[in-house]
């Protein structure tokens, strides 16, 4: 069986971050993403209405914390706004306000 798999576009410097993670932290976030491609949900996320609509973060723990945050659109794929390890029980402003500008400025793209 053939899938066709969503597309994954990397804003900003998302891709440069997560290339940066230990083997493990970027297998899990592979992993995680390649669900996506297939038309699934990551095994671990949470909605990030703060965002922006649809927006969603994945949660991966493997020695630290780490998180993706992503959209899926129909038209566009798959589109991750922001990674980065969080070092807070809380998502910082900073990380918040950067996946906010970024979804706005790829929106305002299109």
């Amino acid at each position: 069986m053939e899938y066709e798999l969503k597309p994954i576009h990397w804003l900003g410097d998302s891709k440069g971050v997560v290339r940066g993670w230990s083997e493990p932290v970027r297998r899990r976030a592979g992993e995680e993403l390649f669900r996506l491609q297939l038309g699934s949900e990551p095994l671990h996320w949470r909605s990030m209405k703060t965002i922006g609509p649809g927006v969603r973060e994945i949660k991966i723990s493997e020695r630290g914390q780490y998180r993706v945050f992503y959209v899926v659109r129909r038209r566009s794929g798959i589109l991750v706004l922001h990674a980065f390890e969080k070092k807070t029980r809380r998502t910082s402003k900073l990380d918040i306000d950067l996946g906010k500008q970024r979804l706005t400025d790829h929106d305002r793209s299109i």
